[in-house]
């Protein structure tokens, strides 16, 4: 099994960048989704952003967005990578010269395998617990033995914490883990402690 990769997403503060980015975090994601507690504005990002350095990927998490809105903040953030979480269609995530994560709903009702479907060219597919049409970053967990067999790079998210995620990554096997709520005091305030031992837990079983 190769080493998981762990993604703190969220991010609002330089301060949090600090902190991940010392404990070892992979990516770093940045809210610009209107509807999250966590969305921050083109202009914060940039001074985050800044603070990352090399080999950290960057990543901009958009819902539903108008493509001229994502263009403006690609324009002024440098962000490597981009993850879509509405029901975004394929000539729409394709059109940004940008890599793209797909999140797909695994809450009751979803259609995933459309998602899987459809999105072929995904650099990864990010399984949140979230509803159809909701941003995300519930807290929640939704039942991992309803993955299916995805050949393609999954994320696995929704519900994350310290206790669980060693658990989640024996069980899952995924290519990354994606924690938000998770890690944080408050909306957008990270706790440092849990971060390096969210971090910990996550790569222990490699």
């Amino acid at each position: 099994m190769s080493v998981v990769r762990v993604k703190i997403c969220g991010i609002t503060r330089p301060e949090d960048v600090t902190a991940s980015v010392q404990a070892g975090a992979d990516a770093l994601g940045f809210v610009f989704a209107p509807r999250s507690k966590r969305c921050i504005s083109a202009e914060q990002a940039v001074d985050l952003v800044r603070a990352v350095p090399a080999f950290v990927c960057r990543v901009g998490l958009f819902m539903n967005a108008e493509a001229d809105d994502v263009r403006r903040t690609l324009a002024r953030v440098p962000l490597n990578l981009l993850q879509f979480h509405g029901d975004e269609a394929v000539d729409y995530c394709e059109q940004f010269d940008r890599p793209y994560i797909k999140a797909v709903s695994m809450a009751a009702g979803s259609d995933w395998r459309a998602v899987l479907r459809m999105h072929r060219n995904a650099a990864a597919f990010l399984l949140d617990s979230h509803a159809p049409g909701a941003p995300g970053g519930t807290g929640e967990v939704f039942d991992w033995d309803s993955i299916p067999s995805i050949d393609a790079p999954i994320v696995l998210a929704g519900g994350l914490t310290c206790e669980n995620v060693a658990e989640a990554v024996r069980r899952v096997r995924p290519w990354a883990v994606d924690v938000s709520s998770g890690v944080e005091d408050a909306p957008g305030i990270k706790d440092p402690a849990k971060i390096r031992q969210f971090i910990s837990e996550a790569k222990r079983e490699n």
